[in-house]
């Protein structure tokens, strides 16, 4: 693996733990199973240490999938430019980029 991708990689695990340093946002259908298993999605996200090649090929630590509430959800982290118009001429750099970790329902997707 090489420096970028490990950067990218600690960056993505800082911010999907912390939930700072990005934006979070979640689709209508995580909404809708209320705030009580909206909490619990967000630490299960958080934890959430599954990453395989069939999820991670790029190594990145950026998309997850899980049972949760009965439904199978899934979490993305997408690298903007930070005037959330463009990608991130380069997601390892924080100063160029603005992470945006989306929550979705995999029937949304």
């Amino acid at each position: 693996m090489n420096t970028k991708t490990v950067r990218i990689q600690q960056l993505n695990d800082e911010f999907r733990q912390r939930l700072t340093g990005g934006i979070a946002v979640m689709t209508p259908g995580i909404a809708a199973l209320g705030p009580m298993a909206v909490e619990r999605i967000v630490k299960t996200v958080q934890v959430f240490d599954d990453f395989c090649h069939a999820n991670d090929p790029w190594q990145e630590h950026d998309f997850g999938a899980f049972d949760a509430e009965g439904e199978k959800v899934l979490f993305k982290i997408d690298y903007l430019d930070k005037d959330l118009r463009l990608h991130s001429p380069d997601p390892s750099d924080p100063a160029v980029t603005e992470r945006v970790i989306t929550l979705m329902l995999a029937q949304e997707y």
